[in-house]
């Protein structure tokens, strides 16, 4: 309570209820076209191409998304952190006009991607710092945890509003175009929310952003802070490869692919709204432990167990059970475990790390599908998930037995 009267004291800006919900509102909305993502495969096979040019147009994304992580602190401060938002949302529809009007792999597809991905990384990059700047310290947990399930929401309703097209009998580009007029709206509502939050200097977390240099990237690398940045790097492999070749799962399984999209955002959203806030109380490497073997044994399902709609369902919500909560822990990790000073490096390295998964892995991933198959895949999948979870079990060792040993 003291340091909320603090902020109010300092004349920072703070959200109301309204708009707050209309930041998680554009938020939802923003994420729609990073969802879209995920058919790319089933697009690209429909012009006929395959999961190998699947995979380059969301590898390439990574490229443009670690650019755009890494101006985003230049771009706060020359047009503030709403008006960035807002032509992010800008680019992203016209991304996915440009997805969904390619015929083919291309120079079209390729700069489609590049301009997705470089609108996806400045919302991510800068929603949270948008939070951390307006709502009092006491109270972003809570915040973030509402941020996030409304991105989740968001990515998951983008292949959702994609089965909805077909059951229709439209065209999958329908899906594209969809997120396109979301990404527009969503950029109109941080665009109106740009009054509201363009009180005051950039915030000095924000503008060590700009200020990364070789040093600190080294400091936090030679650290603890750099096991959680590992991890979340694998798991965006675990999420991206599986997510972005679903649709070629399901189809060689005879399932939806949209059973899968409701089973892991559903039980992910629930846990980062209702179980993160209990979860992160308990010990980091305990939980992590658990959570992270949770993302082992979703992987097994898949290769081994999944047969009919209910197993698909459960090894979906598995995944978003064990995925949903090892991010929450892992990020939390991060913050905690990073060198005096370099707090703000360090978030900014767990977010380049975990987009690096997120759509480089693809790329190797669609070279496994076209040459060996589905299988090969998942197993690759597995041994990443379980590197990320041998991880985790070395850190509960390690923290024991320092413990242990620690004088009373």
């Amino acid at each position: 309570m003291l340091k909320d009267m603090e902020h109010r004291k300092r004349g920072g800006p703070t959200f109301s209820n309204v708009s707050f919900a209309m930041f998680c509102l554009g938020g939802y909305l923003l994420s729609m076209s990073y969802g879209t993502t995920f058919l790319i495969s089933l697009l690209v096979m429909s012009h006929g191409g395959n999961e190998s040019s699947a995979g380059t147009v969301v590898s390439v994304a990574m490229v443009s998304t670690v650019m755009a992580v890494v101006v985003s602190g230049h771009l706060l401060d020359m047009f503030g952190p709403a008006r960035s938002v807002a032509m992010a949302g800008l680019l992203l529809c016209i991304a996915c006009v440009g997805l969904s009007t390619a015929p083919a792999l291309g120079p079209t597809l390729i700069l489609s991607g590049l301009v997705l991905g470089f609108g996806w990384g400045v919302f991510y990059t800068l929603g949270p710092i948008m939070i951390s700047t307006l709502v009092p310290s006491s109270r972003r947990a809570a915040y973030f945890a509402i941020l996030s399930g409304s991105m989740m929401s968001g990515i998951g309703a983008g292949p959702l509003v994609g089965r909805v097209a077909a059951f229709l009998g439209y065209p999958l580009e329908a899906a594209f175009y969809i997120a396109s007029a979301t990404s527009l709206l969503g950029g109109v509502i941080f665009q109106a929310l740009h009054a509201t939050t363009a009180v005051g200097p950039a915030p000095e977390s924000t503008a060590s952003l700009s200020r990364v240099s070789r040093d600190t990237v080294f400091r936090v690398l030679g650290s603890r802070a750099a096991f959680p940045t590992v991890m979340v790097g694998l798991g965006g492999c675990v999420f991206g490869g599986l997510s972005t070749f679903q649709t070629s799962y399901a189809a060689l399984h005879k399932l939806d692919y949209a059973d899968f999209f409701a089973g892991f955002v559903s039980a992910a959203v629930v846990c980062r709204l209702f179980v993160s806030g209990i979860v992160v109380k308990r010990d980091p490497y305990i939980t992590s432990c658990i959570f992270s073997g949770l993302m082992v044994a979703s992987i097994l399902m898949f290769a081994f167990t999944v047969n009919n709609q209910l197993t698909y369902l459960l090894a979906a919500m598995t995944l978003g059970v064990g995925y949903g909560l090892t991010y929450s822990i892992i990020n939390g990790l991060v913050a905690s475990e990073s060198p005096s000073g370099c707090t703000a490096q360090a978030l900014l390295l767990f977010s380049l790390s975990y987009f690096i998964g997120t759509f480089g892995f693809p790329l190797l991933a669609s070279r496994v599908i076209i040459s060996s198959g589905i299988a090969p895949f998942l197993f690759m999948v597995l041994a990443i998930a379980t590197v990320n979870w041998l991880i985790a079990v070395a850190r509960l060792v390690w923290h024991s037995r320092s413990a242990r040993i620690e004088p009373p």
